[in-house]
């Protein structure tokens, strides 16, 4: 476990803007120190790379950084519809009709499933964690204490930039729908810069009214965004029932067939874009430090919400390609020109505020969630520790919220809706991957107590699952015909988690629990896996260029801030050290 310095100082008024606030370790003292501290750089960077934080870190320590506590005041039924909020935005709309056509035809259902069913591993993953630690790091808190500093800030970098970008997307595709409201064009609310770049030349104040004023909600109250949140939600369900018991009445089960129209590598394709719809739920375990009973609350909040989802995605893809044969449906408002071709021209208006009303709670919570998960990673001096503090009387993180909300004002204000969903890449399913990891690593291995043949035999096994999920994945994306490859590869599969099954495990929840470890994990590290792979190369070049440039962030400030907080002791001999050879000069 790593000692922090107890930095608590409730006195202290919350607006504030020093040095000392934003750079208190003593590798940024001065120039002098930063220079030293930047020549112990492999040293430090290989002591943070292997350095686990604890649970009682996370829980107590960390959380004395923000001054003061965020207040409890979220229930199972709060969780729930923050879960339907995030998930159910414009992705079932929008996403729907060009997979349909394009990819699965009406499998486009069983390509929901896959993808709910994906999601729904996850969620079994977060929930554990979620009840062991409650915290309002999420993701980055849990891989922090099994896979170790570096990993999580990597996992944490492209998570932020991607809810930074997913929140500007929103923020344009909110615009984009109001506009076509009002009339039949999406940039009609714009303002064209003919002397920018292609691409960024399309101002869009609406986008950044829209996000300024959900994020400003989030800032009031925790308590209030989930009230608005669920009274919102409901109607919206309401709306969505509406429109299944439609789709079904005017269905036609003949515009089912053929039902395989490009075969099982269609409904896997689709399945893989289709999966964002489902993205938002990690925003719901952020929440955890807020929640009253979280032994409770959580596998109810988030794993009843989920499969709500996932049902509710089902039918509402059924609905549409019985409504419609798969080669009709409108790629870019399925739903909406479905309704017209059986006379219900008033529905388009109805579809269209629907998915409005989901990208904005997509963006509430979005909102409560991104500063949370940016709360954590400041209060680890990742980055600036200014951005850890919370509010006294709102009980939110605003320094945090500001952040995001800036940042995503810009990107949404400059840059179009293609470019932003270009680089919205593959991270979460590689942090939902990593997340299936960092499980199996808190059953099978504690530090000092698992043996270290049970830990070679471990790794082995996980390698064994990795590299045959792999292996099939690169069979299905080269379109290998026959079924040797993926045979050999299922085989290795099952006895690397069935060697996994076989060891001691070190670890047994202390409440709530994931059912049937190893094989939920494991099955969830190979979906996710198949999952990234059906991305295509461009997604892999965008992680990899994003995380480069965040690399470079953490070597030239956040290993030095973390191994500060981490080594106090000494930092303060050396700290000692300096001065007296100042006071020599002198």
């Amino acid at each position: 476990m790593e000692s922090l310095p107890k930095t608590q100082q409730p006195h202290k008024r919350y607006w504030r803007f020093s040095k000392q606030d934003f750079f208190p370790e003593p590798s940024f003292h001065n120039l002098g120190s930063y220079k030293n501290a930047l020549s112990q750089t492999p040293n430090r960077l290989k002591n943070r790379l292997f350095a686990r934080s604890s649970d009682s870190s996370e829980l107590v320590e960390l959380k004395k950084e923000s001054e003061n506590e965020m207040k409890l005041c979220l229930t199972w039924w709060d969780l729930i519809w923050l879960g339907f909020g995030s998930v159910v935005g414009s992705g079932i709309f929008s996403i729907t009709g060009q997979e349909t056509r394009n990819d699965a035809g009406p499998a486009i259902v069983l390509s929901y499933a896959i993808s709910g069913l994906s999601a729904l591993l996850s969620v079994f993953c977060y929930t554990e964690f979620s009840v062991d630690i409650p915290v309002a790091g999420g993701s980055f808190s849990f891989l922090r204490i099994e896979l170790g500093d570096f990993v999580a800030f990597i996992a944490a970098a492209n998570i932020l930039l991607e809810a930074m970008v997913g929140a500007a997307g929103l923020g344009r595709s909110w615009s984009s729908y109001f506009a076509s409201i009002i009339k039949n064009n999406p940039d009609f609310l714009r303002i064209k810069i003919d002397s920018f770049v292609e691409g960024f030349n399309l101002l869009d104040p609406i986008a950044v009214v829209v996000l300024a004023l959900a994020n400003g909600v989030a800032m009031t109250g925790t308590k209030m965004t989930s009230t608005l949140n669920w009274v919102s939600s409901i109607i919206s369900a309401g709306v969505i029932v509406f429109i299944i018991i439609v789709g079904f009445v005017n269905g036609k089960t003949s515009n089912l067939v053929p039902f395989f129209p490009f075969g099982a590598g269609g409904v896997f394709r689709a399945a893989a874009v289709v999966y964002w719809s489902y993205t938002g739920f990690d925003m719901v375990a952020n929440m955890a430090e807020e929640t009253k009973r979280p032994s409770r609350d959580i596998p109810l909040g988030l794993l009843g919400s989920m499969s709500m989802i996932t049902v509710v995605y089902c039918l509402m893809a059924l609905a549409l390609t019985m409504m419609v044969k798969y080669t009709q449906v409108d790629v870019n408002a399925a739903y909406s020109v479905a309704f017209e071709g059986i006379g219900m021209y008033w529905a388009k208006y109805l579809v269209g505020i629907c998915a409005l009303k989901g990208m904005t709670t997509s963006m509430l919570v979005g909102s409560l969630g991104q500063s949370r998960y940016t709360t954590q990673i400041a209060r680890a001096h990742m980055i600036p520790p200014w951005f850890a503090l919370v509010h006294p009387k709102t009980g939110t993180p605003i320094y945090a919220t500001l952040l995001t909300t800036i940042t995503s004002c810009i990107l949404a204000l400059f840059t179009s809706l293609d470019v932003l969903s270009s680089v919205f890449s593959f991270s979460t399913l590689s942090i939902f991957m990593l997340m299936a990891v960092a499980l199996l690593v808190r059953r099978y291995y504690v530090t000092d107590v698992t043996l270290k043949h049970d830990l070679g035999k471990f790794l082995l096994c996980l390698f064994i699952v990795f590299g045959s999920s792999i292996g099939a994945t690169v069979l299905w994306s080269t379109d290998v015909k026959g079924w040797v490859g993926y045979a050999v590869t299922g085989v290795l599969w099952l006895l690397g988690t069935s060697g996994m099954a076989l060891l001691p495990k070190q670890r047994i929840p202390k409440v709530w629990g994931v059912p049937l470890v190893p094989w939920v994990p494991s099955l969830s590290i190979g979906m996710n896996i198949f999952l990234i792979g059906s991305l295509g190369k461009a997604a892999f070049y965008r992680f990899f260029i994003c995380s480069a440039v965040m690399l470079i962030y953490y070597v030239l400030v956040g290993v030095h801030a973390t191994y500060d907080i981490a080594h106090p002791d000494k930092q303060k001999s050396v700290n000692e050290e300096e001065k007296e050879s100042s006071d020599q000069v002198l």
